[in-house]
């Protein structure tokens, strides 16, 4: 494969990718700020890299100014960033539950939102902390690649990359996160 075809097949996979669910997602990330609410986000190996980039974005990067007392923030929370956390999790109960349990430490019921990253959608820890989610009464929102596997079947607030190839949804997966970044940074600077 050369640079050319990798790009247009790049452009083919994101131009089937659905834009209301994209706007959806926006609007639950907005209404969380709006509320008060916190946005804890999740996935796993390139995924948790994008989680991270996200939560970062979110929280920081769509901030009006430098004076963070002034402005209402979204309170964006990668929760694969706590090493000490997460193994502290999967060495006592099981890697099955290292977001399970993080959230049972810090959300709150209704209203916060859980955003879940994943590949292929199967990912055993990413469902178990959905369960607890829904349960909790949280928003929960699946983005996932290949077919949206259990999580797609889960959930109601999902975006799919119809793609099996890994590194290309973990791309279009950045690629939509810079785009949501942007669309919220407008929003905010035209209230």
């Amino acid at each position: 494969m050369n640079f050319t075809f990798y790009n247009k097949e790049l452009i083919d996979i994101l131009s089937v990718v659905s834009e209301s669910q994209i706007e959806n997602l926006i609007n639950i990330i907005l209404k969380a700020r709006e509320n008060n609410k916190n946005v804890f986000i999740i996935g796993n190996g390139g995924s948790a890299a994008n989680a991270s980039h996200l939560a970062q974005d979110l929280a920081k990067g769509t901030a009006k100014n430098l004076n963070l007392y002034d402005i209402k923030t979204i309170k964006a929370i990668s929760l694969c960033d706590n090493v000490s956390f997460i193994t502290a999790i999967a060495n006592d109960d099981g890697y099955e539950n290292i977001f399970k349990n993080q959230l049972k430490t810090y959300a709150a019921p209704i209203g916060d939102v859980l955003i879940c990253i994943s590949g292929s959608g199967n990912s055993k820890n990413i469902l178990n902390a959905v369960k607890y989610a829904f349960n909790f009464q949280m928003e929960v929102v699946g983005i996932t690649g290949f077919d949206g596997g259990k999580l797609g079947k889960m959930i109601t607030n999902h975006v799919n990359v119809p793609c099996f190839d890994m590194g290309m949804v973990e791309a279009i997966h950045g690629i939509i996160f810079h785009y949501i970044i942007s669309k919220i940074k407008d929003v905010l600077d035209n209230n």
